[in-house]
């Protein structure tokens, strides 16, 4: 009876590979070799490929994927866009604050709720007396505090001649200033008395974002220039331009008046705002 053969006969079972010519059958050479032999050399050529598609992949497959050129081109699109995302956070940080001024500018009453809370002290009953407080509330005591002379609303400091585009300003009327430019006492324009019924005149192209009526200022107009730049105009008895109208230099908006309960007679009161800040209007404008 024929023996069972085992694995480790089967893989040391010598065999010989003759390799003879076909037409004359003589031997040309011959190779013993066993299935041991034979799994010892593919283990060690499938870990040699191996290891060598390892060494390789950084200097082949990587310059195939990522070629070195396309790499600079990368880190160069990463860098602009770096600069580009740190450009856009000044940016939004200057439009806020130029909001939250041009918001203090209008009067409107959660500004205002913001400057006297930051006033009272933090000890949760004050701040919560101002949070419950109606506008006619805040507006008395807004106004009690203009009467006593106390400073209100610490804005960012005024913008200088060199901040200022390269804009020519058409005056908007002729006149004599009865009373300038004034930061320590809050006054951020001046006041110009002229003819009666002089028109009020745009002092650049731009667009009209306000042009209604205030309690305190009368018939009011502002207008949008360019380089966040916004002319306000005071005191008016009539205005003749309307909101989204778009205006020229030097073209009539509004005739010069005495309305409004902040008024001492017929005179315009003009402002000039910059980035949020105010500027003194007679560093740019001559109103002789």
């Amino acid at each position: 009876m024929r023996a069972k053969k085992t694995l480790s006969s089967w893989l040391t079972t010598r065999y010989l590979l003759v390799i003879r010519n076909e037409e004359n059958f003589a031997e040309k050479s011959s190779f013993s070799f066993n299935y041991a032999r034979v799994l010892v050399v593919l283990v060690l050529a499938f870990f040699s490929l191996s290891i060598g598609s390892m060494l390789t992949y950084d200097r082949w497959l990587k310059d195939i994927i990522f070629p070195p050129e396309d790499q600079f081109n990368l880190q160069k699109s990463l860098i602009s866009l770096t600069a580009k995302v740190d450009s856009l956070e000044n940016e939004v940080g200057s439009k806020d604050r130029f909001i939250q001024s041009f918001k203090y500018l209008l009067g409107e009453e959660n500004v205002l709720r913001d400057t006297l809370v930051g006033e009272v002290q933090d000890d949760g009953k004050d701040v919560e007396f101002v949070n419950n407080m109606s506008s006619t509330q805040i507006d008395s005591l807004f106004k009690l505090e203009f009467e006593s002379g106390k400073d209100r609303v610490s804005l960012v400091r005024t913008s200088s001649r060199d901040d200022l585009p390269q804009m020519f300003f058409f005056p908007p009327v002729a006149g004599i200033i009865t009373r300038g430019y004034d930061s320590k006492i809050d006054h951020w324009g001046v006041d110009i008395v002229a003819k009666d019924n002089e028109p009020i005149k745009s002092i650049a192209d731009g667009t009209v974002i306000m042009s209604s009526w205030t309690e305190d200022s009368g018939y009011v107009i502002m207008i949008q220039h360019r380089s966040n730049l916004i002319s306000v105009y005071k005191h008016n008895s009539e205005l003749l331009k309307k909101v989204g109208n778009f205006v020229s230099d030097g073209d009539i908006i509004a005739i010069i008046g005495n309305t409004g309960e902040l008024t001492t007679g017929p005179h315009l009161h003009f402002e000039i705002w910059y980035n949020g800040n105010p500027v003194n209007p007679e560093e740019f404008i001559s109103f002789n």
